[in-house]
């Protein structure tokens, strides 16, 4: 990824971290580039679906297996998010294709992770699941457009939740552990399925809030002629 402007890099804690910096340090040195960061986040999506996808259809320890390794790979996913940003910032590595891979593998990982976790939902027998994973999705999409179209016309980005990525990945993770532990209490797919409503939920509560900030910045800024 090219280096982002401070107003369009989401602020997050971690990247003051002291393994954080170390981490992005020594990737910078070994020549790892932030595209090839990106990349790896979609391959951890892609990996983390199919496990998703495979708990539904296997049983015990199994299908626990899957589950907790389909929340490692979410936050797999997370850390190549990390890191590409800091290697492109911090130690200037950024391409003239930065733009496309600072976005394009987001929107690829977000919909391989939900719309995984909907068809393992579906294949525990919960039709449902496939609908709720792929709403979760459009959800998804359509508050990075929100962000994109804001900053389209000249705003700063606004990555507000209540349920922007970090918050939608930390739920799924949530999800995966306890849909790991529901055969405790005699489930077998209902976490998946409620952990999505509630991410649908959220996401279409930011796509809602982002819109009205929209349209209030834009209010500001060009007052009624």
């Amino acid at each position: 990824m090219t280096t982002p402007s401070q107003e369009n890099r989401r602020p997050l804690k971690s990247r003051g971290t002291a393994w954080a910096k170390a981490l992005a340090a020594k990737a910078a040195a070994a020549g790892v580039t932030p595209d090839l960061i990106s990349a790896a986040s979609v391959a951890f999506a892609i990996l983390g679906a199919a496990l998703f996808m495979g708990s539904g259809i296997v049983v015990g320890p199994w299908r626990a297996l899957a589950l907790i390794g389909a929340g490692a790979c979410i936050q797999l996913r997370l850390l190549c998010n990390l890191m590409d940003g800091m290697v492109a910032v911090e130690y200037r590595r950024g391409s003239s294709a930065g733009p496309i891979w600072n976005e394009l593998p987001d929107r690829v990982a977000d919909a391989l992770f939900l719309v995984g976790a909907g068809y393992g939902a579906y294949s525990s027998g919960l039709e449902v699941g496939a609908v709720a994973g792929w709403l979760c999705a459009w959800l998804a999409a359509l508050t990075a457009y929100i962000r994109e179209l804001g900053r389209g016309l000249g705003l700063p980005a606004d990555f507000s939740g209540p349920m922007a990525k970090p918050h939608r990945m930390a739920a799924l993770t949530l999800t995966c552990v306890i849909a790991a532990l529901e055969p405790l209490w005699g489930w077998n797919g209902p976490a998946l399925l409620i952990g999505l409503s509630v991410i649908a939920l959220g996401t279409a509560a930011t796509a809602v809030r982002r819109t009205r900030t929209l349209a209030k910045r834009l209010a500001v800024r060009t007052p009624d002629l």
